[in-house]
């Protein structure tokens, strides 16, 4: 099979026959061979019916229902476990994705080599209170994620190699990272083609602001579980230690210093009198803790029975 398209979808019942009437189009032009799948993300509305429709008329749709809304990332881990095309789309199922733009990506795939390729929705049709933020947050993302070539890294519309979502673990809300999450497992050619934006036509958008204010929280999380998930004593130890020295040079300074004054006769306090000394002790504490919380997130890294699973690209045997 050429290619599997994804779309995860909430509430979108108005949309659907449209967006599939499309991509059938453009699929039967390029005779592609395809699967479309329609993964409903809990929809209150007549989504799944209209699914259900367009399944028994055309063979190529295919669906996936949730009992409850879980979020745009596990319906596409949903979508990407079924998805047995060489090439697998995404795209979101509002009609602001562009189906025509199917061909150039599957090219950029399986003739360019890229493995992931991520649309660039260069002219949007959104208020300034979503651009905004939009360009501040991929800005931090690129800065982060060290990939300096996306410009809208939580556009919809994407293409992967198949192997790609396989190996790659989309979860909570790390929809918005996937070609960070690709890079982390190895996959480092990611490409960015120029899409068409178009204007929402049914519905409205379901995601408010607070998606920037987890976004970054979630870049971050990415950033420390990629560099220091499986060595968390070189972030925590280090940390650690360096407090801990600080904060005993610090108590230190604080006794020397009665004791000088002391044995030259000079005026002293007592050392618990000092702000310097609690500080210290607040560093030392913290130092201690951070230290051990280190050491038990290398116990609980050694002990995990994926400490030994990397991912093997191809393996060739010489008799």
């Amino acid at each position: 099979m050429d290619i599997s398209v994804v779309v995860p979808l909430y509430n979108e019942a108005e949309s659907l026959p449209e967006l599939c009437a499309w991509i059938e189009r453009v699929m039967t032009e390029n005779k592609f061979t395809y699967e479309v799948i329609f993964v409903n993300d809990g929809s209150t509305d007549d989504s799944w019916e209209v699914i259900r429709k367009l399944s028994a008329a055309n063979p190529a749709v295919k669906g996936v229902a949730f009992r409850r809304n879980y979020g745009k990332s596990p319906a596409l881990n949903t979508g990407f476990a079924r998805a047995q095309g060489d090439v697998v789309i995404t795209m979101d199922a509002d009609l602001q994705d562009s189906p025509d733009e199917i061909p150039a990506l599957y090219k950029m795939i399986m003739e360019d080599g890229y493995d992931l390729v991520s649309g660039y929705k260069q002219k949007r049709y959104d208020p300034l209170s979503k651009t905004i933020p939009t360009k501040l947050f991929n800005a931090t993302a690129r800065r982060v994620s060290g990939i300096k070539n996306l410009h809208d890294f939580n556009c919809g519309l994407k293409a992967y190699r198949l192997k790609v979502v396989k190996h790659i673990e989309v979860y909570g809300d790390m929809h918005r990272y996937i070609p960070y999450l690709a890079k982390l497992a190895g996959f480092n050619r990611i490409g960015e083609k120029v899409v068409h934006h178009q204007a929402r036509k049914y519905g409205k958008t379901k995601f408010g602001l607070d998606r920037f204010v987890h976004g970054y929280l979630d870049l971050m999380t990415l950033w420390f579980t990629g560099k220091f998930g499986g060595k968390p004593m070189h972030f925590f130890g280090l940390w650690g230690s360096l407090m801990f020295i600080l904060g005993f040079i610090a108590v230190a300074v604080v006794g020397f210093t009665k004791l000088y004054n002391m044995y030259n006769g000079n005026p002293y306090t007592l050392v618990t009198n000092s702000p310097y000394f609690y500080l210290a002790l607040t560093l030392m504490l913290l130092g201690s803790q951070l230290f051990l919380a280190g050491f038990v997130g290398e116990l609980v890294a050694r002990n995990s029975p994926r400490r030994n699973d990397y991912e093997i690209d191809e393996e060739l045997r010489i008799n």
